[in-house]
């Protein structure tokens, strides 16, 4: 009997230290099973794929198609902290617009400025909650409610991420492409019922939106581009502050 419970006393013993193994090693052998996405760079031509050698095998490129695009796009993020700038032009019969806009973002916070066609010159300033803005020249500014898009809509670009909401078949194309010489994923999108055709740049590399163009009817009525170099983080001179001087954010603080 004495030799019975010694020898399930061992088998105990065995399974819990077997037990143990499972649990330390077990999720790292799990973890090489599941592919990573990884898309083209800066340092690779976006009609190339990258050699396949130089990659862990538990990584894959994946295809961007209209059916994985959400998946690729839900994988990129913006920097938290930069400043660029952009282009964005409207199209009409007989005639265009074009304005000039320098944004600088930091800690929540985005200060856009933008030259209108006038030649006035615009602020906005959010942190998601509330928007400010006003005009050179001026010591007033006014207020309205803020939410995450208040900034796009401020620069008067789409917010990219929107795709992400849409019916697979509101995708019409999708796929890797260069824009202004930066590798990109193109999303073209038919929302709804809609008329136009809205087409979405994103650079792999920084997150941000590089281009926008929308159709309606065939023709071009909106562009948006920003081929400048993104400088991240934020430049630590950047002002996020009213005209009256009062500061609501410092770069970093």
């Amino acid at each position: 009997m004495e030799q019975k419970n010694r020898l399930f006393i061992v088998i105990a013993i065995v399974a819990l230290i077997a037990g143990a193994m499972l649990t330390s090693f077990g999720r790292g052998l799990f973890a090489l099973r599941t592919p990573k996405v990884v898309l083209p760079s800066s340092s690779a031509s976006a009609d190339e794929p990258p050699d396949s050698s130089s990659l862990r095998q538990d990584y894959q490129r994946v295809e961007v198609t209209t059916q994985t695009v959400t998946g690729v796009v839900s994988t990129l993020a913006r920097p938290t902290s930069y400043y660029r700038e952009l282009t964005v032009e409207t199209f009409w019969d007989g005639g265009s617009s074009t304005a000039q806009v320098q944004v600088w973002t930091d800690g929540g916070w985005s200060h856009s400025r933008q030259t209108l066609p006038s030649g006035a010159v615009r602020h906005d300033l959010t942190d998601g909650e509330t928007l400010y803005y006003w005009y050179d020249g001026s010591q007033q500014y006014r207020t309205a409610p803020a939410d995450s898009r208040s900034s796009d809509l401020a620069q008067h670009i789409p917010t990219y991420e929107t795709v992400l909401e849409l019916d697979s078949d509101e995708i019409v194309s999708a796929g890797h492409e260069s824009r202004g010489e930066l590798p990109c994923i193109l999303v073209e999108v038919r929302p709804g019922r809609s008329q136009q055709i809205q087409r979405y740049w994103v650079s792999v590399d920084s997150g941000l939106l590089v281009s926008a163009e929308t159709e309606e009817d065939g023709r071009l009525i909106y562009r948006m581009t920003a081929f400048s170099p993104v400088q991240s983080p934020c430049p630590a001179d950047a002002s996020f502050a009213l005209p009256d001087r009062e500061v609501l954010h410092t770069v970093g603080g």
